[in-house]
């Protein structure tokens, strides 16, 4: 965010300098003046916007993010709602609409226009984060029969109103799709030629209820610019554009992360200095708590093996190392599995072949990590004290085992902690790093004082 330009607009405002702020306003990006103007105060917001023209105002302001949106509608009257709505694409007007007061929603919608408040009653009706509620209704369709011409010019005609016309999609009289076809594949054709021989019958789509991840995945993959999406009937309603699968997959991308590392409560991007401390309390106090209790018995097993340690001092300055390596092989094996169910590349069907990996990559793992461990107890473990029965390569024998089964255990825990979450429907980001860290901590301890016992018969 460019801070720096926010006392020259506060000076603007103040001096009543409306040129400047119109050349401001009509000269930069929209997106790039909403994240300029977003330091203001709400009022302040506003009162720069009022001197830009009505569409570029709404475009403006569709890039502002939610919070602040619904703050600043708070303040307008009726009109200059309805005003700033009916300039607003279709889908961020209907985000705008379900973010709002209910009450204020409900008084605003009779002052629109009949089109405008269909619209947004049916795009804001589907639920949220599946595909009917981030899909757009602004977008082209062409009966069939019109020549390339014909279709040009009808395109010429539509194009003012639609957010995208490089696909236009041919629908019969209910809606149904029989094809599409680019603008490219107009404009090169032969003005005579039918759209019916142009068209590509081939159209992938995605259904209302769909998640908005797998169709904003859809995009990605296939590399499209837009992914229509149909209704129960079959009936195109909408379409998905490639610059809102950006912004799905940064979301997704943002609630993962957020999940990874136990935070809890509304997962959106770009709020972290607009949360309270309180909120950010509330949202990371749960998971913490609860495996904070979760990690007492680490202590228990700890000092279940008290005699063991005073006997070997030596085992306790190797433990940090035990912890450490089993959390991080079991983290990179988590997160690539959880990566890899978010991608749809596997199932919890797929659980025998995935562990049958993950153990191969455990043994390669456990024995260069084994025999480090070996190198490290040899080379600087002699001043520590040993029992004279026990010789010191003994115990880095049983040190290096203990090790090597850390990290086959973690690995696989790491692997089957996101695929047992998947099996119960339950979000693997979420149950399987927060997790993993105190099972691996758990289990960690149990392997390495008991590998110990048995090796060095105590």
């Amino acid at each position: 965010m460019n801070t720096l330009i926010v006392p020259e607009l506060r000076e603007l405002i103040a001096s009543g300098d409306y040129d400047t702020l119109r050349e401001f306003l009509a000269d930069e990006h929209p997106a790039v003046i909403a994240e300029m103007i977003s330091a203001l105060h709400k009022d302040e917001v506003w009162a720069v916007l009022q001197y830009a023209e009505v569409d570029i105002r709404s475009e403006i302001y569709s890039h502002l993010d939610e919070t602040l949106q619904v703050q600043i509608v708070k303040t307008l009257r009726r009109d200059e709602i309805v005003k700033l709505l009916t300039h607003m694409s279709p889908d961020d007007r209907a985000d705008l609409f379900k973010h709002m007061p209910e009450e204020l929603g409900e008084s605003i919608l009779p002052a629109m226009a009949h089109v405008e408040r269909e619209d947004i009653r049916r795009l804001s009706s589907y639920e949220e984060g599946t595909a009917g509620a981030v899909m757009t209704s602004d977008y082209a369709t062409l009966p069939p029969g019109l020549t390339a011409q014909q279709a040009i010019d009808h395109l010429r005609q539509v194009a003012p109103n639609k957010e995208t016309i490089y696909y236009s999609y041919v629908i019969d009289e209910y809606r149904h799709i029989l094809g599409f076809v680019s603008l490219k594949d107009l404009i090169v054709s032969h003005k005579d030629s039918l759209i019916d021989d142009i068209m590509n019958a081939e159209v992938i789509t995605a259904r209302v209820g769909d998640d908005q991840e797998d169709a904003a995945r859809k995009i990605q993959k296939l590399d499209l610019i837009a992914l229509p999406v149909l209704n129960e009937q079959d009936a195109l309603v909408g379409i998905i554009t490639h610059d809102d699968a950006i912004d799905i997959i940064t979301q997704e991308h943002t609630e993962d992360m957020e999940k990874f590392m136990a935070i809890s409560g509304s997962h959106e991007d770009a709020v972290y200095m607009k949360m309270t401390i309180l909120n950010h309390f509330r949202n990371r106090a749960p998971w913490v708590v609860v495996l904070a209790i979760f990690g007492l018995f680490s202590g228990f097993i700890v000092q279940n093996f008290e005699g063991l340690l005073m006997q070997f001092a030596i085992l306790s300055v190797f433990m940090p190392m035990l912890a450490g390596t089993g959390g991080n092989t079991g983290s990179q094996s988590a997160t690539l599995v959880v990566r890899a169910l978010a991608l749809k590349e596997i199932c919890a069907r797929d659980t025998i072949r995935i562990l049958s990996k993950e153990l191969g990559i455990a043994f390669l793992l456990a024995t260069l990590l084994g025999l480090l461990a070996y190198g490290r107890v040899i080379f600087f473990g002699a001043g520590s004290y040993i029992p004279p029965q026990y010789g010191l390569s003994q115990i880095a024998m049983a040190i290096s085992i203990a090790l090597g089964l850390q990290v086959i255990s973690s690995t696989l825990i790491g692997a089957l902690l996101p695929l047992g979450a998947s099996r119960f429907k339950l979000d693997p980001a979420l149950v399987a790093i927060p997790a993993l860290t105190t099972i691996v901590d758990i289990t960690g301890l149990v392997i390495y004082f008991t590998t110990v016992k048995l090796l060095l018969n105590i």
